[in-house]
């Protein structure tokens, strides 16, 4: 399970994902090879791409984001 915390909100291209729930807000990705550039709290920068099918999980935190996926989902 991989976990990053931002301060960011994301915005998710409806070309690449779609959203499949609003609690928790889940995204799933419609394409292979979707990528994500995320800068956590310690302004350290991720790149993530995802297989078809993959899903990504968004908690509001006091203040954060707290990002959640299944590592078999990363390509």
């Amino acid at each position: 399970m991989g976990l990053l915390y931002t301060k960011f909100y994301m915005d998710f291209d409806e070309g690449e994902w779609t959203q499949l729930s609003n609690n928790p807000i889940i995204f799933q990705t419609i394409k292979d090879g979707v990528s994500l550039e995320i800068e956590d709290t310690s302004q350290k920068s991720y790149k993530l791409n995802f297989k078809r099918g993959g899903k990504i999980q968004m908690f509001r935190v006091t203040g954060k984001f707290r990002l959640t996926w299944n590592n078999d989902d990363v390509i």
